[in-house]
This record gives structure tokens, C-alpha cells and sequence, in this order.
């Protein structure tokens, strides 16, 4: 599908419209071997994902400050898949380049979650170095957005411990705000009772009831890096 789609998708926003055009997922397999690269738009689409199996590889940064509260975001209304939904810190793709491609010491990842930083929520790379993400575990999983869009990803789960100061991109995201466990759980009550009309991203939930209050206490602890796991690709879908 080529740049012709997007008549198509006339309503898209034109900055997101790019963005699904020009940035090109590294395709994987169920194992984490890469075998391409798809734009992002295509990565999206249920029809292409159900009908190819298309796997996109992305990443999850759960940024805690020195308090061990956790910083969330709420999707902007111009993000084409679960847009308004609250989720961590950051969420997107390394993309098919060649330092987004480094599979040492997970370093594409890293860099890719460095840049989205700044991209999103305005955080110099300076204040963010790459060897501070402690990369924890990986999952597989599968959500439709809406009758069009959603997500097949192989996601990296990064976390890091560091004071920041946000200056959110509106483009990206509508909201910010640093949450202890208990104001965590509380929104999530609300997410699933239906209250003021929370909601929250799939892949942060499937974190959450799986894996999160657990790495939580070794974040407390400065034990993160002796829980990781990166030999476990966990398929949640």
C-alpha cells in the first residue's frame, strides 16, 4: 500500500499522517528475529496484521521518579490508534534503522525509547543516557484499537528511576501525571467500572495484572536488574 492510501484517510491528523508513512516497524518473528520492515501504517492495520500475521517489535518505558511513583500519559486525541486512553510513560517503535537495529545489550531499543522521550514528553537525551533503561522483560500480544486499527507487537519493557522535568508534545499527548500504587489501582477501578470515561491502553493492562507490582517492589528495592528477564518472550495475546 502506498503513499495513495491516504486519501483514504482524509480525517487522519497530518503530523500523525507522516508519521504513519515515513516511519518504517522492524517486522519479527514470534522468536524476535528480524525478517523486514512495513511502515507504520500498514503495521496497523487489522486487515494486514490478521491477514500476513504482520509482528512489529516496539517498546514500553515506565519512568519512576526518585518518590518510585510512576509517570503516565494520556494518548493524544490525534493518536490514530487508542487515542485518549492512559497508559506509561511512553510507548512506540524502534524503527528499520541502523541504530535502531543494534541488538547489543538491547542498545536500538534503548536509543529508539531515548529519542521518543524528547518526541513525546520533551526530555533532553542528556537527562535520559541509555545505559540508565533497564530493560526487564519482553511480551507478545494482540489488541484491536477499532474496527480498523491495532497493534501485534514483540514489546521491550524498559524501566527506569530518574527525576525529570515534562514538557509534553500536545500532538502526542493530552495528559501527564505521576501516580503512587494506590492511585494506580484507583484509576484502574475506574477504567473498569466505566467512571469518568478512563480508559486504559491493553498493553499497560496486560503489564499491570501480569507483571508490574512485583518489578515495582525491585524498583524500590534497586533490585531490577538481578528480576530481569530477557531470555522470556511472554505471549499475552
Amino acid at each position: 500500500m502506498g503513499r495513495e492510501a491516504e486519501t483514504d484517510d482524509s480525517g487522519m491528523d497530518a503530523i500523525q499522517r507522516r508519521l504513519m508513512f515515513d516511519d518504517e516497524c522492524i517486522l519479527v518473528d514470534e522468536h524476535d528475529n528480524v525478517v523486514g520492515h512495513e511502515s507504520k501504517y500498514n503495521c496497523h492495520l487489522m486487515e494486514k496484521i490478521e491477514k500476513e500475521n504482520l509482528l512489529h517489535r516496539a517498546f514500553s518505558v515506565f519512568l519512576f521518579n526518585s518518590k518510585y511513583e510512576l509517570l503516565l500519559q494520556q494518548r493524544s486525541t490525534t493518536k490514530v490508534t487508542f487515542p485518549l486512553v492512559w497508559t506509561n510513560t511512553c510507548c512506540s517503535h524502534p524503527l528499520y534503522r541502523q541504530s535502531e537495529l543494534i541488538q547489543e545489550k538491547f542498545l536500538g531499543v534503548r536509543n529508539a525509547a531515548q529519542r521518543k522521550l524528547l518526541d513525546e514528553l520533551g526530555i533532553p537525551p542528556e537527562h535520559l543516557p541509555v545505559e540508565d533503561f533497564i530493560p526487564v522483560g519482553r511480551m507478545l500480544y494482540k489488541a484491536p484499537s477499532d474496527g480498523k486499527w491495532g497493534e501485534h507487537e514483540l514489546d521491550y519493557l524498559l524501566f527506569i528511576v530518574r527525576d525529570v522535568a515534562v514538557n509534553p508534545n500536545p500532538e502526542e499527548v493530552a495528559g501527564v501525571m505521576y501516580v503512587n500504587r494506590g492511585e494506580l489501582e484507583e484509576l484502574l477501578r475506574k477504567a473498569d467500572a466505566g467512571v469518568d470515561g478512563v480508559k486504559i491502553s491493553p498493553w499497560f493492562r496486560l503489564v499491570v495484572d501480569n507483571f508490574l507490582m512485583k518489578w515495582w517492589d525491585h524498583v524500590e528495592k534497586g533490585t531490577l536488574r538481578e528480576a530481569a528477564d530477557m531470555e522470556t518472550i511472554h505471549k499475552l495475546t
